[in-house]
């Protein structure tokens, strides 16, 4: 039998959980729901319980055969796997590593922070397949990001590596961001940045627009597939948001060059029409040189957290 690895990423709401071939092929996934009471000191007893009764006893599968197991968190881990804090799981100052490893008869067990991480999944076996440096940009509720170079997450010295939303790009805003700056990237880029501009656009025009439909319940799908649709409005929103995008990928790639850049989250299911937009206006940036990172779409969706997290293993 190969030797196989496990991948867990702990979301706020459930924790997913993988078992893989060391060659990437995925055996088998689950989720158990994330217990978040009394500062979430349940969550990693959680996680050992289900591992063995999932693996170890129904797979037939022993502790000599797993390589080790990684684990995505929701906040900054440091080098030796300390989480000072993660707020939405209401873990402080702990290190789930040595918890889970402790739990698992001393099994080894690697921790990351979840965007990094998923990162990684999307380099072995994702949209950045083939490459050994991709940056990954997560287009969700915020913008999330992770930089893989030589196939390692740069965490940087204060774990602050890949935190690409909080770019700043836009000096004419005035409203703060969740960071306590002001014009990031995530403002604008986010679906709920998106949609924000969109609402900006209604308020400051009368251009007629099937957005005005929803009015200030619109979505960044709607301004999408309406944009999609030739819709003037929408156009205008999402030239504004490929312009601040291909701003922060033009400095990302002039600073750490990577081979592609791997577009996730929600709002990257548009798809091809996003990657076009956000394609014009990077090269517009980077007229340095044709030869630079090409822009594609994530592919692992929401499984990259659980790839990752049993890549971390490998090394």
């Amino acid at each position: 039998m190969g030797k196989k690895c496990i991948g867990v990423d702990v979301g706020g709401t459930s924790v997913k959980l993988g078992l893989f071939e060391t060659t990437g092929e995925l055996v088998k996934k689950w989720e158990i729901p994330t217990r978040k009471d009394d500062g979430g000191k349940y969550i990693i007893a959680d996680i050992a319980d289900s591992i063995l009764h999932q693996v170890l006893a129904q797979e037939n599968v022993s502790f000599k055969d797993i390589e080790g197991v990684g684990m995505g968190v929701p906040g900054p881990v440091m080098p030796d796997g300390h989480v000072e804090v993660c707020v939405n799981l209401g873990w402080r100052d702990k290190n789930p590593s040595k918890e889970l490893s402790d739990l698992l008869e001393g099994l080894p067990v690697k921790c990351g922070n979840d965007a990094n991480v998923a990162a990684l999944g999307e380099m072995w076996q994702g949209g950045g397949k083939g490459f050994t440096d991709i940056v990954m940009i997560t287009l969700g509720t915020g913008v999330g990001g992770g930089v893989i170079i030589d196939e390692q997450i740069i965490t940087g010295k204060h774990g602050l590596g890949g935190e690409i939303g909080h770019i700043h790009v836009r000096d004419e805003e005035t409203e703060h961001c969740n960071c306590g700056g002001v014009g990031c990237l995530e403002q604008v880029a986010s679906a709920t940045g998106i949609a924000r501009e969109a609402r900006r656009k209604m308020a400051a025009s009368d251009t007629p627009s099937v957005l005005r439909e929803v009015g200030d319940q619109v979505t960044a799908k709607d301004v999408l597939d309406a944009a999609k649709a030739g819709d003037a409005l929408a156009l205008e929103v999402m030239e504004v948001v490929g312009h601040y995008l291909g701003v922060a990928l033009a400095s990302l790639a002039l600073t750490v060059d990577p081979q592609m850049f791997v577009i996730g989250g929600g709002v990257s299911k548009a798809g091809q029409y996003l990657i076009e937009v956000i394609n014009r206006h990077y090269a517009q940036y980077m007229p340095i040189s044709e030869n630079r990172g090409t822009v594609g779409l994530a592919k692992l969706g929401n499984d990259a957290g659980i790839y990752g997290a049993a890549r971390l293993v490998l090394g």
